[in-house]
């Protein structure tokens, strides 16, 4: 199921479901709480659809078109209203394309074989290469950032990397996000390699490879549909400045700040083949 939009006005999702479903296209209210209800998807193959109508509806919500399709929903209509929750899975997979899932199910893996005795050799055979011999085993360049040290530190990171890895690959496709997950790991562990050495992991540098290409193509290619809010560019770029000069937490900045700048770079680039497509 693929999440819509949330609602604080359930009988206003029920009359775009009813138009709809009367053009054979199932839509299901959930309840969030709050007092809001989210819309979801059954087929993704009517996502496109789905979602141009979405946005007609919201610009003029009280158009006769859907009061007409409520009338004549009403009698066939299977249920009124459904306010149930949704499935913690199903709300993971609605915004996560294969690879964003992939990668958070290997992270996942990797640091629970590492609680239960494994991590001297995971940490051995995946950390950015620290020797000469090491440099030619390319996996290297990109396995340290699927290496989690505690339990704040990957949980943390799987939330920043499924809220933009998966708006990503939702978007452009799983190539995309792909091809920043390489780049910015494999720039990003060089960074922090050359200034502490071989001693880090994790998703961060990638996540921040997210921040700023999904901030460029918001800026320069916003047909993609792609947006990064300025509170949280703002929140990202003040943790940033914050790892480098606080004293007590020991963070990977320069893999963030060598990350941050690759998908500003890949950001750009993208944008130019976007904005003309």
């Amino acid at each position: 199921m693929i999440r819509l939009i949330a609602l604080n006005n359930p009988r206003m999702g029920q009359a775009f479901i009813d138009y709809m479903a009367s053009r054979q296209i199932d839509i299901q209210m959930l309840a969030e709480g709050s007092g809001e209800f989210s819309l979801w998807l059954k087929e993704a193959e009517h996502q496109v659809e789905v979602e141009a109508e979405l946005r007609q509806f919201l610009n003029d919500p009280t158009h006769p078109r859907y009061q007409e399709a409520s009338w004549s929903m009403a009698e066939s209509r299977k249920a009124k209203f459904s306010y149930g929750s949704p499935s913690m899975l199903g709300m993971v997979k609605s915004k996560a394309g294969p690879f964003t899932l992939l990668i958070m199910l290997v992270c996942a893996a990797i640091f629970g074989a590492s609680l239960i005795g494994g991590g001297n050799v995971i940490f051995d055979l995946l950390h950015f290469p620290a020797f000469e011999w090491q440099k030619w085993q390319l996996w290297r360049w990109v396995t340290h950032a699927l290496l989690h040290f505690s339990a704040l530190h990957i949980i943390f990171n799987l939330l920043w990397w499924w809220q933009f890895g998966g708006d990503v690959e939702k978007k452009l496709g799983s190539l995309s996000l792909i091809k920043v997950f390489l780049v910015s790991s494999a720039l990003s562990g060089a960074g922090q390699y050359w200034v502490e050495g071989a001693n880090f992991g994790g998703l961060s540098g990638v996540v921040y490879g997210l921040v700023g290409y999904v901030w460029m193509l918001g800026v320069r290619a916003p047909n993609v549909g792609l947006v990064m809010p300025r509170t949280l560019i703002a929140f990202m770029l003040v943790w940033l400045v914050l790892g480098f000069v606080q004293p007590y937490m020991a963070i990977a900045n320069t893999a963030h700040l060598v990350g941050l700048i690759a998908g500003v770079v890949l950001g750009l680039v993208d944008a130019e083949r976007w904005r003309n497509a």
